[in-house]
């Protein structure tokens, strides 16, 4: 794997990536996840069997996995039987026999135990208990909780996923539901993720929730009003807050109309919210799917520019995944210009008047960031989202509203599931500049005093 231009050694136990080294492993990509779970909601108990199909990058005498602190009771690669050890949370494996350089290759790890987030500087993050149920929120570390994997967002794959669990339970992955088995009381669900994804953006959520297809718009009128049926949109909802859901996501099939007249085709098979019966912090992103705490519904539309956020993140974030964290603004910046850019369509504040607004909040904290690389206790601040919007607001007046929205369609669609990065956006912006924006990018993404608006 090479990332950031670096090409890590044999059975390397990094990826290479100057903010998560220790995520990620080298010598190997994974084409395809096969994961078969079964889940018991009390005990918090998963047993499991993942096959991973990798291709090797170089010659492999051992390899490397991130994975979370679960008893391993059986390693395969190729069928036959491997030593294996666990370092931390790497699972270090030494197939029976060399694997050759550019070789298809599959990993079998047989394991159980009580799944529990990681550890990380921004709190535990992965799978997690709820009061009753689970869920799954994995960026940007948090996969390797419930599944061994090549944890880095460059290292995009297709899955499977079957989950088996109490049948009063709707489960709820990152996936296209193809099949459901009901036996006594269990039941499987069966989900494929045709699209390349990142590990950190499959989730799967547990909970008793009422399932909800949003595109027939027969229990939220205003969804589809007037507008044909477009994108397959569902939703798990807690009973108890249907009706708050309908009103705070009742504009969402006109978002969904919004986003794809800016940014191109939806990029997946369909979307899925799910709303927890527990309360969250921030709402959670995944590939197909965003999650969100029952305090983010109240039915009053207060944490509307939330449901656009997460929405825009299938473009920004799913569809296109940074190649390493240091460009993460092209995640935030992109979902929250979006809320700028709805706000304005559904009658809200002008993107002018969000933007002069977030600008001088920004302007009034420390000048000690820059959003281009800003380092990885900085990934998540306040400022690499918002001075991200005002970089795209400022880009936008310097080419034109014509240019501006050619690029940011040509963006998604151009690069649709794979793995980007900010030069690759500076130089297709360019483009539809027709001329060199190399200070511009250098005075809004490099350095720390923030230029004009």
């Amino acid at each position: 794997m090479r990332v950031n231009g670096k090409t890590a050694a044999p059975g390397a136990e990094t990826s290479g990536d100057g903010y998560l080294p220790a995520h990620g492993n080298g010598g190997y990509r994974v084409r395809h996840y096969d994961l078969d779970l079964d889940y018991r909601i009390g005990p918090n108990r998963l047993s499991a069997t993942a096959v991973l199909t990798c291709e090797a990058t170089q010659a492999l005498s051992r390899l490397t996995l991130d994975f979370g602190e679960f008893r391993v009771s059986r390693v395969l690669v190729e069928g036959k039987p491997a030593k294996y050890v666990r370092r931390g949370l790497k699972l270090q494996v030494k197939p029976a026999r060399s694997i050759p350089a550019g070789t298809e290759f599959e990993v079998e790890v047989r394991y159980a135990g009580n799944p529990k987030p990681v550890g990380s500087r921004w709190g535990d993050i992965g799978w997690d208990e709820l009061t009753d149920g689970a869920l799954v929120a994995s960026q940007p570390v948090g996969a390797p909780s419930w599944f061994p994997c090549n944890d880095h967002p460059a290292d995009k794959a297709s899955y499977r996923i079957a989950v088996a669990t109490s049948s009063p339970y709707l489960v709820a992955a990152t996936g296209n539901l193809v099949s459901r088995y009901q036996s006594a009381s269990t039941t499987k669900w069966v989900f494929e993720r045709p699209e390349p994804t990142s590990t950190y953006l499959m989730s799967v959520q547990i909970g008793r929730y009422e399932d909800l297809e949003l595109s027939d718009g027969a229990w939220i009128p205003e969804l589809t009003a007037d507008r044909p049926v477009g994108v397959v949109q569902r939703a798990a909802v807690p009973p108890r807050l249907r009706r708050s859901f309908a009103r705070d996501f009742g504009r969402q099939g006109r978002m969904m109309d919004a986003l794809e007249d800016w940014f191109g085709p939806y990029p997946f098979g369909e979307y899925v919210v799910v709303v927890t019966d527990d309360d969250l912090d921030d709402p959670i992103e995944a590939q197909g799917m965003a999650i969100f705490g029952a305090n983010h519904v109240d039915g009053k539309r207060t944490h509307e520019r939330l449901v656009v956020h997460e929405l825009a993140h299938q473009w920004f974030g799913n569809s296109l995944t940074v190649a390493d964290w240091q460009h993460i603004w092209l995640n935030e910046g992109f979902a929250t210009y979006t809320e700028w850019l709805w706000s304005e369509r559904s009658g809200g504040e002008s993107t002018d008047a969000l933007a002069r607004a977030w600008y001088a909040r920004v302007r009034a904290k420390p000048a000690d960031v820059t959003i281009g690389d800003p380092g990885v206790a900085r990934m998540f601040d306040e400022r690499v989202y918002k001075r991200g919007g005002l970089t795209l607001h400022a880009l936008r007046k310097e080419i034109g509203d014509p240019a501006f929205f050619a690029l940011v369609k040509a963006w998604a669609v151009e690069n649709r599931h794979a793995a980007v990065t900010t030069e690759e956006f500076v130089s297709l912006a360019e483009s539809y500049a027709g001329r060199s924006l190399r200070e511009f990018f250098a005075a809004w993404l490099e350095r720390v005093a923030l230029p004009p608006l």
